[in-house]
């Protein structure tokens, strides 16, 4: 095989690739860069580490079509160290590769491209369109709460639930929930299914998120592709697919309390940043104690006090408010609180409650007025036991 990049084009190439290596793996093939160059002038490069992977296509002047494996550390730090600005490729019948570029040549040693893992099929008649913008602005406001080795598999991932023009997100672990809908320009394919129910685990949404900012303008679409048992995105140049987790979600609907007694109406910024002041006193790690502290929120008069202690010191501030309903002492764990407020897009929020052991929802505080309207997201979160 020989093939000659520009360099450019094949560093910009295999920056997605990473997301289809995984730091934990193991198998050799599974660090590398399975390349394919073809007659045709095009090369595909692919990687995947049996539960993702990446695929990129791009034009290049293959003098000798053939195939083989690289290690995609290696090749990117070599490639990128080339002064030139072309590449040229060349991997011997011993699996010995070269790379040349100018004066400067570097060899290294190749794999067969049939060790590479074998990779799931990635053509389906199911599946739909999306922007791009918006599908990675829902999954930003989701991606905090998913399950991570929690012994309920579906809950370590990332639900999609395609309902006609309507698409639905939820992440939840044991103590945080995010749902997050939209019915904004979300296309069928022609004599695809209308619903869709998945879940993408959660490192695999993880990747997704990265390639959806790097390979997407606002106005490209990202078209799913879905099969028994993957999930293809392809967006431009570069196909991410995954495995999905089997297994049905949980009915989140049904855990999120509706009737709450209590609702208070902050601005999200003036909130978060009071306890962004109170988290120097709840992150603070002590020595001989058990951990983290919550954060304690009492409503008054116009105002929510939110207090803090831990062997590090205290902390008090005051936040102006709208209440409707009794006073009420809760308390929370402050990373949680304030990953739900930094999800949430809009400028006021809602926090119903309706007692001190029961989940508050935050919501927007008029989501009929946002620039999302159409849209919608909600977010729960469980308190915790106060000591004091």
């Amino acid at each position: 095989m020989k093939i000659t990049f520009e360099k450019e084009a094949i560093c910009t190439a295999v920056i997605p690739l990473f997301s289809g290596i995984s730091n934990k793996n193991s198998f050799p093939a599974a660090d590398g860069i399975l390349i394919e160059a073809g007659a045709d002038g095009v090369c595909v490069l692919t990687t995947y580490d049996f539960e993702k992977g990446v695929r990129v296509s791009l034009e290049a002047d293959v003098i000798e079509p053939g195939d083989a494996i690289i290690n995609a550390a290696k090749f990117s730090q070599t490639v990128r160290a080339m002064e030139g600005s072309h590449v040229t490729l060349t991997v011997d019948s011993k699996n010995c590769a070269t790379i040349v570029s100018g004066k400067s040549s570097h060899t290294m040693s190749a794999l067969s491209a049939k060790d590479f893992p074998e990779i799931p099929r990635l053509i389906s008649q199911q599946g739909f369109h999306i922007s791009g913008q918006i599908l990675r602005n829902m999954i930003s406001k989701c991606i905090f709460a998913m399950g991570v080795n929690d012994q309920r598999v579906v809950l370590n991932g990332l639900f999609f639930h395609v309902n006609g023009e309507n698409l639905k997100l939820v992440s939840c672990d044991s103590f945080k929930m995010a749902v997050c809908g939209t019915n904004a320009n979300i296309d069928a394919l022609e004599d695809a299914d209308k619903e869709f129910k998945f879940i993408v685990p959660n490192r695999s949404v993880t990747e997704l998120y990265k390639l959806l900012g790097n390979a997407t303008k606002e106005d490209d679409d990202v078209c799913i592709y879905i099969n028994r048992k993957n999930i293809i995105f392809v967006m431009g140049d570069v196909i991410f697919f995954s495995k999905l987790i089997e297994g049905e979600y949980i009915n989140y609907d049904r855990i999120i309390l509706k009737n709450h007694r209590i609702m208070v109406y902050a601005d999200r910024e003036n909130l978060l940043s009071a306890l962004e002041r109170a988290a120097l006193i709840t992150e603070e790690k002590v020595a001989g104690s058990s951990g983290r502290s919550h954060v304690k929120l009492e409503t008054g008069d116009g105002i929510l006090k939110i207090s803090a202690n831990s062997g590090a010191g205290s902390a008090y501030d005051e936040v102006s408010t709208m209440r409707e309903g009794d006073d009420i002492v809760i308390a929370f764990n402050n990373r949680y609180l304030m990953d739900c407020l930094r999800a949430c897009t809009a400028d006021r929020v809602r926090l119903s409650l309706s007692s001190a052991l029961a989940s508050m929802n935050i919501e927007p505080a008029d989501p009929e007025t946002e620039e999302t309207a159409g849209d919608s997201e909600l977010f729960m979160l469980l308190p915790v036991r106060m000591k004091d």
